[in-house]
């Protein structure tokens, strides 16, 4: 077989650039091997390049496409050790070349301490914006589809540049996912899925925020889905509500936890009226028994049970926000969180009428089970912006919280049934109309243990959420994308 591939990897001084260059020299499929990184390295017997600079840089993208002349390019983002199963450059080409895609991506196996066990990865949407999306440590690029790409790069990025490449790859060509297990890497990362998903909100990380922003920002003004900071009056006269606001709460087997989040709530100060509405969703270790306690003692609490018993917490929220009961604005507190001091309700009724929002999210600080501060500490999601928080909040995975609604605008949209990212869709979809204000004081102590529904999950279930939040990015995107093309 003729040499079709140009290599591109990324290095560092933990390479091992000998087993690199002599796994790929021997597979008579790659013809160049072209190395970036920060330190000069040179390989004997082999066309190798050498280029300074970090692969994620909009400087060293358009430098190192200039000296590919295959069909393919095979981009190596992580520099660790792997294997090649069968064939497997062979079908990635076999793939882009009968699909036209500009870039192909596999599920692989995956090899952490001692133990392999399947990687795989997720179908790309048009909602895929996230820029942490996981096409695996290689994808392999058709090579017109890099070189042009990077002679369009007219932002600079020194963070953001591989997200630039792939958002704008994906405006001419398909992006697609092969779900066969085509090669094995050695996972050096050994931290929980709990301890990785906040990464994108870690302060030391705020550079690289800002950049992801601009490329998607970019990126979304090329296809039509960016909209501008305009947004629907809000005048907070609809409905004939009792109470000014109400805490919702949904709950399910969390007896070491409730009575703190309950406690929290009834000793808010406020100058008006409020409730707490705990929807019990079947609780078996005597939840159901500590929540009627406290319901007995004070009548601002509602203690539901629904009819139903396959409601998610989305759902739960439903049973809530269409009670007769509920106030004007519906305030989030998780069954196993509570609020930073007796102020909050009184700041998230405020910020809606001096910010006009039909929705509210605040700041968290993160603790541990037993409320000691843990890193990454306070998570504000300064990315937000009045400007531009519609268009970011596409790319990103959360939004924080408390979260806080308007209840009129909650009920015409309601919840969708699921556990997990419910609140993010009532986000994108209140957003498209709405302006979200924002409260960057720590609001609320989120509690981290092994019970967290995040704490430590597999591939799979990863997976499964990570798809269903870029399923309703894209929903969102087509929305947005009929109503600027409607305002045209």
């Amino acid at each position: 077989m003729t040499q079709q591939i140009t290599c591109l990897a990324a290095i560092n001084q933990d390479t091992e650039i000998g087993n690199m260059v002599k796994m790929f020299s021997g597979s008579g499929i790659v013809a160049k091997i072209i190395l970036v990184g920060e330190t000069e390295v040179s390989c004997d017997g082999f066309d190798v390049a050498f280029v300074r600079g970090n692969m994620a840089s909009t400087k060293t993208i358009p430098e190192v496409a200039a000296l590919v002349n295959t069909p393919f390019t095979l981009l190596i983002t992580k520099s660790l050790p792997f294997v090649w199963g069968q064939n497997a450059l062979h079908r990635m080409m076999q793939v882009c070349t009968c699909s036209g895609a500009g870039m192909v991506y596999a599920d692989y196996l995956e090899e952490k301490e001692g133990i392999t066990n399947p990687h795989p990865v997720n179908e790309y949407q048009e909602g895929s914006l996230r820029d942490d999306f996981d096409f695996g440590p290689m994808t392999l690029l058709r090579s017109e589809a890099l070189i042009t790409a990077s002679k369009t790069m007219d932002q600079h990025y020194e963070y953001a540049g591989l997200y630039d490449l792939r958002l704008k790859i994906s405006q001419k060509y398909k992006l697609v996912h092969i779900p066969e297990f085509l090669y094995k890497q050695l996972e050096m990362d050994s931290r929980k899925s709990g301890e990785k998903i906040f990464d994108y909100v870690d302060p030391r990380n705020r550079q690289k925020q800002i950049e992801m922003e601009k490329a998607c920002t970019a990126h979304l003004k090329a296809i039509g889905g960016w909209l501008p900071p305009e947004f629907s009056e809000i005048t907070f006269q609809n409905g004939d509500f009792k109470t000014e606001a109400s805490v919702i709460i949904p709950v399910r087997n969390r007896v070491k936890t409730i009575s703190d989040a309950i406690k929290s709530v009834l000793s808010q100060e406020v100058d008006f009226e409020f409730n707490l509405i705990i929807v019990d969703n079947y609780s078996t270790d005597g939840t159901t028994e500590l929540i009627s306690t406290f319901a007995q003692s004070d009548n601002r609490i509602i203690h539901i049970i629904p009819v139903h018993k396959e409601l998610g917490i989305g759902g739960c929220w439903n049973e809530a926000i269409n009670h007769p009961s509920c106030g004007k604005f519906a305030i989030q507190l998780d069954s196993d969180d509570l609020y930073i001091d007796n102020t909050v309700i009184r700041q998230i009724v405020a910020a809606f009428y001096e910010q006009q929002c039909a929705m509210v999210v605040g700041s968290y600080q993160m603790v541990s089970f037993n409320l000691k501060e843990i890193p990454p500490g306070l998570i504000d999601h300064k990315e937000w912006t009045p400007e531009n928080g519609r268009n970011n909040e596409l790319r990103i995975n959360g939004l924080g919280a408390p979260r806080a609604f308007y209840t009129p605008v909650l009920r015409e949209i309601q919840v969708p049934n699921v556990s997990y990212g419910e609140d993010y869709a009532l986000g994108l979809a209140i957003s498209r109309n709405y302006q979200i204000g924002r409260l960057y004081n720590p609001l609320y102590l989120c509690r981290r243990w092994d019970e967290n529904s995040d704490s430590s999950l597999d591939v799979a279930r990863m997976n499964i959420h990570n798809f269903y939040k870029d399923k309703i990015r894209t929903l969102e995107l087509w929305a947005r994308q009929l109503m600027i093309k409607g305002n045209q």
